[in-house]
Parts: C-alpha cells; structure tokens; sequence
C-alpha cells in the first residue's frame, strides 16, 4: 500500500541542520574516532542543585499532577516580571504581557500562526537560527533574509530593505546576543528597529535566550529597554541556558499584550501548558541564588580565552565574544565552510558546525560551541595544531 503523501510544508523544509550533523558524526564514530562534540549548544554543565531540590518537592506535590494554567502560573509570570523589573527596570503586568512557554523555541515557532497569514512576508536575519525561516514557512509565509555582515558588526542593515518589502511584513525576527555570530546590540540599535517597524507596522519578535550569558562584566540590554519597544515588540527568553536546564523545557515570551494575546490563543489550542512542577522550580531559579549564573559565566569565560588563543596561535581568525558561548570562527584560505568542517570531523573526530548551514552568509565561517569541559577543548587545540591548512 502506497503510504499518503507529506504534507507542502514539509517538503520544501531544508535538511534540519543539527539532524544532518548528527548522521555525519555517527559514521565517524562507526569506525572507532573519539569525537569531540563541538557542534550543538546544548550546556554540559549541571543544573544548579537548589534548582533541582524545588523540582524533587514540588514533583511529590499532588497539587502539581493536573493541567496547568495555559499560559503559566500566576507565581511564573510574576517571578518573571519581577526579575525583569530588577535586571533591565522594565515594568511588566503578569497577566497581560507574560506568557509561559515551553522552552522559548516552542514559542517563537508557534508566533507566526498568529500573526502570519499566506503570502505575508517574515523579515528574517542570515545566518540564524533555523526555527525563524521554519517557523514562517508553516505559517504560510515567505522569508526576506536579512544578511548579518561583519561590515555591519552582524547587524541587519535596516535601510536596505526595499519599502514593497516592509510593507508585506508582519514579523520580524531579531536575534542578540546572537546565535551563531555571537554578536552582540545595544540600545541605539534597537531603537532603529523600533522607528523602523513603527514606520511599516511590524511586530517585533527578540529571542533573547543569551542575555545572561555574558562575559567581561558587559550586560546585554533587552529589547524592551528601547523607547516604544512595548508598543511594537515581544521578547523571548529561556532558562535552558542560563541555568543550565535546556532539557527541562520552560521559557518566557513578555512584552506587547496583543502579540502576547496572539501567542497565547495559539498555544491554548496546541498545548496544555508547562508542568507546574517545572515551573515552580523555574520560579526558584529566577528568584534563588544567582552565585551559579555568575560561576557559570566564569567557566564560559575561560574556555573562552583557552579555545580563542589556542585557535589563533593554529592560524585560525577569531574575535573572542561579550556573549554566547559560541566562537564565529573564519574559514581557512581555499576552504568553503562545508569543506573545513568536514575535514575537522574525519581528520581530527571534531564536530563543529558550517556557518552556511545557518544561512548563505554564513558561508566562510564555523561555529564552535564551548559545551565541552577544558581537558577536552585542549584535546580539541591538541587536534587541531596537527593538521595543516
């Protein structure tokens, strides 16, 4: 019997980046290569314990095993805009212009249903992360790719968007401290982007997932600091990274009350909601001691300093970043992005990621992600001044 056919959607999807990784690295692994995953930014750190010791009591509370709220938990939503008062002093109301997510991926992909209609336009930055293009493709929409230039510090270049595209615009996705060129905003920007989509009526989607990841005391503004940013724009965060809790699956979207609206009657009609255990012990990671958000930093920070100079003294060009915990690192002279990534997993059993793989202007880079602990990053260095480009 002939199986039904996929669904358009799905056909005109790209190959999913990491899911190609993957099968690469699994036939290097077949014969016998230790691999040194470098690739996917998933932390290798621990969750910090009292996070898991609210987890383990609010588990054993009956009062936790039913559905839970739609759109989070009143303490979720407060705990969340308390520490947005305190971190960037923007005021939100809980239960207008916040809305719990499971894991800010999951919210970012179900936001152009709401705002998306066949034909409309998504502006979308390039390189990027994958869900912003895929995301609109369900919708029905079209992505306009912004290219991110290190001319224009891996900024969009707003201005060069033509007027016909804006004004078929509906979203746009924005993305700092970015992911994968670890760049990062300031304010000035995005008050740019404000006046800009204020001008063509645009909303504003920021994942702002990296914010806490930063280094060297800089403090990454949120999006929502800008003049006018409520009135335009939503901000997306997470707890994966910050508090090392990327399998827990609990994050945030905050900001204009329609688009948070918007959001959550779409979710209400796919999901049931965050398990209240988890979000209780998110509520006890926003609002517990942060002494593991600082150390974090810390241990970031020196494999930061150890992977930047063991790549530059390899010959390899590299800015070490304020944020992330990835390196946006040049390709080699006669190598395409594809090519040296290839060569670094067959020859050395090191998995990074192709910078074309986020995007056609991510061509001539790679990503590395500083997910594995120091002896095995120097392994890494070990590896890499062996071979000869």
């Amino acid at each position: 019997m002939k199986l039904i056919d996929y669904a358009e959607r799905l056909k005109q999807l790209p190959p999913y980046l990491f899911k190609e990784i993957d099968r690469k690295k699994a036939e290097v692994m077949a014969r016998g290569v230790d691999i040194i995953d470098l690739g996917v930014g998933d932390p290798d750190l621990s969750t910090p314990q009292h996070i898991i010791a609210e987890m383990k009591r609010a588990v054993d509370d009956p009062a936790n095993h039913r559905y839970p709220s739609y759109s989070g938990m009143n303490d979720f939503k407060g705990a969340v805009a308390g520490w947005y008062q305190e971190r960037f002093d923007v005021g939100l109301d809980p239960d207008t212009e916040v809305v719990t997510l499971i894991g800010s991926k999951e919210g970012i992909a179900h936001l152009p249903l709401a705002f998306i209609n066949p034909g409309d336009l998504a502006l979308v930055p390039s390189p990027a992360y994958p869900v912003y293009n895929i995301a609109t493709l369900f919708a029905g929409g079209e992505s306009y790719f912004m290219p991110l230039l290190s001319e224009n510090n891996f900024l969009p270049d707003l201005n060069s968007i033509p007027d016909e595209v804006a004004s078929r615009a509906r979203v746009i996705f924005i993305n700092y401290p970015n992911n994968p060129t670890a760049a990062v905003a300031d304010l000035k920007f995005f008050e740019q982007v404000v006046e800009f989509v204020a001008r063509h009526n645009i909303l504003v989607c920021h994942d702002a997932a990296y914010t806490e990841m930063a280094f060297d005391g800089y403090r990454p503004p949120s999006f929502l600091e800008a003049e006018g940013a409520k009135e335009v724009g939503m901000e997306f965060h997470s707890l994966s990274k910050t508090y090392n809790m990327t399998g827990w699956r609990i994050g945030f979207a905050v900001g204009n009350a329609k688009g948070i609206e918007g959001l959550g009657a779409v979710k209400s009609n796919i999901d049931s909601g965050v398990f209240q255990a988890v979000q209780r012990a998110g509520i006890e990671a926003i609002q517990g001691d942060q002494s593991c958000v600082r150390e974090m930093i810390q241990v970031y920070e020196r494999r930061r300093d150890l992977m930047v100079r063991g790549l530059r003294d390899s010959g390899f060009e590299v800015d070490p970043p304020k944020a992330t915990f990835y390196l946006w690192v040049k390709v080699p002279e006669g190598y395409t992005s594809t090519q040296i990534t290839t060569r670094l997993l067959e020859d050395s059993g090191l998995v990074v990621t192709p910078g074309n793989g986020f995007g056609d202007p991510g061509e001539g880079y790679f990503r590395i992600a500083l997910t594995q602990n120091r002896e095995r990053l120097g392994e890494a260095l070990d590896r890499l001044r062996k071979l000869s480009f």
